[in-house]
């Protein structure tokens, strides 16, 4: 099997909802990093020296190849990033080797001979 790494950075109040259409799309956990800060093209304003900017979470999924770009939307939909400028952004990377991913493969096997 093949793997993709997906990270999300979200807004921290859409996590739980992100995690859940992720896995609708097929993911089958995720790692989350709270409190990651990012700055868009122009920076956000400050109020007496204090940042204005909701926190983010940095969601990575390990997704199956076949899976990935169902999940990647998903997220993209339901965190609205092409609505919203601004609010968040994913992408996908190759994985080229795991370990630790045993039990998930036997739930993954099922859902990619679907696909295939």
């Amino acid at each position: 099997m093949h793997f993709k790494l997906i990270i999300a950075l979200v807004e921290d109040g859409l996590t739980k909802e992100i995690m859940t259409a992720a896995r609708e799309a097929g993911a089958t956990g995720a790692t989350v990093i709270g409190s990651a800060r990012g700055e868009g093209l122009a920076p956000k304003k400050t109020f007496f020296g204090l940042n204005l900017e909701s926190q983010r979470d940095m969601l990575m999924f390990v997704v199956e190849e076949h899976l990935s770009r169902k999940v990647l939307e998903s997220i993209a939909a339901t965190a609205d990033f092409d609505e919203n400028p601004g609010s968040g952004l994913a992408f996908q990377l190759d994985v080229e080797d795991t370990i630790g991913l045993k039990s998930q493969i036997q739930a993954i096997v099922g859902d990619v001979e679907d696909i295939l």
